[in-house]
């Protein structure tokens, strides 16, 4: 009896599998409208966008769900301004998120009443080249290359080099035997 042989289905690979997934949306655009003369660059980070005039980094665009309280957009800064660009920003505030009292990077929450007002603000004073606002990152340390893991040393006594095989005359063996003859 023959045998019968079972169908295989052939199934379209799902157009899904190969699709890219969807960008996200950048977190308060009209922030990157109104720098757009000073043409910036935008980098992910920490799953906010960066944005960076030529090497300097000046705000961060946040609006994620963990930790809402620090939504809005953050200044980049250093303590010493804090003061005279509180007076400008009364929301601004130091970030919450990083768990300290005082942090460099400062926020515009965006919950707050003048938020848009502020952050057009913070642009104006950026594309006016205000030296409180914005950092220029630390150089990265070049990755050091990985070592090998050293071998474990050997327990018990250290293998002698062998060296190279000489005549030595007959083997202990053939002594004994050469011997036991006599």
């Amino acid at each position: 009896m023959p045998k019968t042989r079972r169908k295989t289905v052939r199934r379209a690979v799902s157009d899904t599998l190969f699709e890219r997934k969807p960008r996200q949306t950048v977190p308060h655009e009209f922030v990157l409208d109104a720098l757009t003369p000073l043409a910036p660059t935008t980098r992910s980070m920490f799953g906010c966008l960066a944005v960076y005039v030529e090497e300097k980094i000046v705000l961060i665009l946040r609006d994620r769900k963990d930790y809402p309280a620090d939504n809005g957009v953050w200044l980049g800064t250093t303590a010493e301004h804090h003061e005279s660009l509180r007076r400008e920003f009364p929301s601004m505030r130091s970030i919450q998120l990083f768990g300290q009292p005082v942090t460099h990077w400062q926020v515009l929450p965006a919950k707050a009443p003048d938020f848009e007002e502020s952050a057009l603000h913070a642009c104006r004073l950026i594309l006016a080249r205000d030296p409180r606002i914005g950092k220029v990152p630390k150089a990265r340390r070049a990755s050091k290359p990985r070592k090998r893991p050293t071998p474990m040393p050997r327990k018990g006594p250290t293998p002698r080099a062998r060296e190279p095989s000489t005549p030595r005359g007959p083997s202990r063996s053939r002594r004994k035997s050469s011997r036991s003859r006599r």
